[in-house]
């Protein structure tokens, strides 16, 4: 991609569809949960619309269910979506010509999905990104306010989902947005390891430390071997 590539809003929703199925199977997942968790309509509707994070919702949904009280909740999300601060600074040198604002409303609506589709199609060089980033955004976070309704609605007439193979749905899609990184950057031997390091740095996090800061380890440790192989 060179210097002079132009990317337009209509083009990050035609990137987004690659993605829309994981969202679908997840977000489907969380509205069935958030339903049997007592949350009315409107309350799930709001709640992907303002928190927008698979793991944060099965989350909140389960402590209300227990009765937790909201700042627990507040701050057990907090610690569970840290990863966001390193996502985003990933993607910032991308968007380091536009407004405060424009940023904000970037970041506000990215997601590991998102992250993955930009992560492998920026470069830094491209005119009107923040228009494309805003495409992928917000065809993502459309599809997953439907997908949590729908499972609202009418996830209560499935008996079980893992029948349908839904459950695999986000792990495939990351495991494809990954290999068309790979093969569109064709640094085989350095994106190997860095996935290597990110898997090994995650399972030996894992022994000791929760689920959430074992994914922020294996990243931490991903874009070390990243930064020193390239230099």
């Amino acid at each position: 991609m060179n210097s002079e590539t132009t990317l337009s809003f209509r083009q990050g929703v035609t990137d987004c569809v690659p993605t829309l199925l994981g969202y679908l199977s997840i977000g489907f997942a969380a509205g069935v949960i958030e339903a049997t968790a007592g949350m009315s309509l409107l309350e799930i509707g709001l709640l992907s619309l303002f928190l927008y994070a698979g793991s944060a919702q099965f989350i909140t949904a389960g402590m209300v269910m227990a009765g937790a009280p909201v700042a627990s909740i507040v701050v057990t999300v907090f610690f569970v979506n840290l990863r966001h601060l390193l996502l985003s600074a990933a993607l910032a040198p991308n968007f380091a010509t536009y407004s405060p604002l424009r940023n904000f409303l970037i970041g506000a609506q990215l997601t590991d999905e998102t992250f993955g589709v930009a992560a492998g199609k920026l470069n830094g060089g491209e005119r009107h990104a923040d228009r494309w980033m805003f495409g992928l955004n917000v065809t993502a976070h459309a599809n997953w306010i439907i997908a949590n309704l729908l499972g609202a609605l009418i996830g209560g007439w499935i008996a079980d989902p893992e029948r349908y193979g839904l459950h695999y749905a986000l792990p495939a899609m990351f495991i494809g947005l990954a290999a068309m990184i790979v093969t569109q950057r064709k640094q085989y031997k350095r994106d190997l390891l860095v996935i290597a390091c990110a898997a090994g740095g995650f399972a030996l996090a894992f022994i000791w430390l929760p689920g959430h800061v074992a994914v922020m380890a294996g990243a931490v440790l991903a874009a070390i071997a990243g930064a020193v192989t390239e230099r």
